[in-house]
């Protein structure tokens, strides 16, 4: 009853979230949770809790796990170190240790509200505070196979065996060198696994195809050789990759609570769609995200419509920076591609009146507009989720860029293959709107929209880890938003645990 009749004093350098502890006992009439008779009992679970941050990719000593796991842990001075671990940690597992803006300002998922409070009450009665805790973080089987990765990797860290991969030129197909076994070993790892041939230091066919494979896997150029950038990530080190792996857990924490019985997940790191009901992937589309200049943002949002034959407004900064400096090259470009011009007063502009060399992006007086059609830039169908960045998802008439291995083409909006399909799957609940009907509305001209009957979940993200069939691989970081991410969580790449 330490704290019945007296406020509690509170010290900012040892208390995270002062806040948070004060509504607590407050709450609960100072009464004392950790330190009183139930202390020999509740202390050490409390320290078992805060251990499993581990597991999770978080660090178990920003949860004063030094102060609470010594003999003198059932000091009065330590009750409200313990409160702080848990509510901390709660607040961690269930929506991120950092805040998603601070390294993608872009970031406009909401995170969950939590009544930390009154959870840990109940986990103080039921005994229950590592299963109180465990059961705040993210559910998904996404979640739990970056779980296994970071045990697997954190493994192979402890081990300290590791191919080390010298400096050198490129090597190709047909070229002799030391570093040839070096490479095998590497590649042998994450199973792209060559065969023993009898020069082991000649880059033979075989070797080609696995460094392809891998390449393929990990979205780089493919192109068989060992260069500068696929060299790069060869020389990742157990150490990176575990702090790689924490990162993007801390990225799943900060997506909403429920995904959504029916959503759609998009990965803009592996340049992929997935589409999901019941817990299951029922559809896998290959997209094509923002390039560097024009990043694809990190989001959530809902599906609430789908146009066929979209019209295509386009954006002033693409119609000053592409479109007009388009038209100055090549005027009759503006008719061939089916494009119109709206003045201030919203009346179209007849186009031979205008003299594309007589404006800048900063005087350029129009609204550009292209029809729908063949040359049309969202191609057959655009799927709408409203969202502040005006990105959606919508079909291209550049298809064969879907074969490329890395498809950071777009101007940020996210271009998919089969998008009928995925329209078709998206309204499935809409028995008006079969693929069959859908695709002869595309068949025309018209510009026809769809509203959707229950709005569908979309969930932008960008992890570097994927899993596939359960087990975890790593993409190139095409961004270069891990580093910051790592940074900001205090994982320096020797950091691994």
């Amino acid at each position: 009853m330490l704290f019945r009749h007296e406020p509690i004093i509170f010290s900012g350098s040892t208390v995270g979230d002062v806040a948070a502890v004060r509504a607590f006992y407050a709450a609960r009439d100072y009464r004392t949770a950790f330190t009183g008779a139930d202390c020999e009992r509740r202390m050490p679970a409390m320290v078992q809790a805060i251990s499993l941050a581990t597991t999770h990719g978080l660090n178990p000593q920003h949860y004063h796990a030094d102060v609470l796991s010594t003999q003198n842990a059932c000091d009065p001075t330590n009750e409200l170190l313990a409160a702080d671990a848990w509510l901390r940690l709660a607040q961690h597992l269930h929506a991120g240790s950092i805040d998603p803006r601070t390294v993608e300002p872009d970031w406009t998922a909401e995170r969950p509200a939590l009544d930390r409070g009154t959870l840990l009450e109940q986990a103080l009665t039921s005994d229950s505070l590592a299963a109180g805790l465990n059961a705040l973080a993210p559910q998904d089987g996404y979640y739990k196979a970056l779980q296994r990765a970071l045990v697997q990797w954190r493994e192979l860290q402890a081990r300290g065996e590791w191919p080390q991969l010298d400096d050198g030129p490129t090597l190709r197909r047909g070229d002799a060198d030391a570093r040839v076994p070096q490479i095998r070993a590497r590649l042998a790892i994450e199973g792209f696994q060559a065969d023993a041939v009898a020069e082991p230091t000649l880059f033979d066919a075989e070797l080609e195809r696995q460094v392809k494979r891998y390449q393929t896997a990990a979205h780089l150029d493919v192109d068989g050789a060992v260069g500068r950038e696929t060299l790069a990530e060869l020389r990742r080190t157990p150490a990176e990759r575990v702090a790689q792996i924490r990162a993007n857990l801390e990225r799943w924490r900060w997506l909403p609570d429920t995904l959504g019985e029916r959503h759609i997940r998009v990965n803009i790191a592996h340049f992929q769609l997935e589409a999901r009901a019941g817990g299951k992937i029922e559809r896998v589309h290959r997209i094509i995200v923002g390039k560097q200049l024009r990043r694809t943002p990190s989001f959530s949002a809902n599906m609430r419509y789908i146009v066929v034959n979209p019209w295509w407004e386009v954006p002033r900064r693409l119609a000053v920076e592409d479109k007009l400096p388009l038209f100055q090259r090549d005027p009759e470009a503006f008719a061939r591609l089916g494009f119109r011009a709206v003045g201030a007063d919203n009346i179209e502009v007849d186009p031979a009146g205008i003299d594309w060399n007589a404006f800048t992006k900063r005087n350029f007086p129009y609204r550009l507009r292209q029809q729908p059609g063949r040359e049309n830039a969202l191609g057959e169908v655009k799927l709408m989720f409203p969202n502040r960045h005006d990105v959606y998802l919508h079909d291209t008439p550049g298809r064969t860029l879907f074969e490329r291995s890395r498809r950071n083409f777009s101007s940020g909006c996210m271009r998919t293959e089969f998008p009928l399909e995925l329209a078709a799957w998206a309204l499935s609940d809409n028995s008006n709107w079969p693929l069959e009907r859908l695709t002869t509305v595309a068949a025309g001209e018209v510009e026809t929209t769809i509203r959707l009957k229950t709005p569908l979940p979309v969930h932008v993200q960008y992890l570097t880890a994927v899993v596939d069939e359960g087990e975890v691989r790593f993409v190139y970081d095409l961004y270069q938003r891990d580093a910051a991410l790592i940074d900001a969580m205090g994982l320096g790449a020797t950091q691994g645990r």
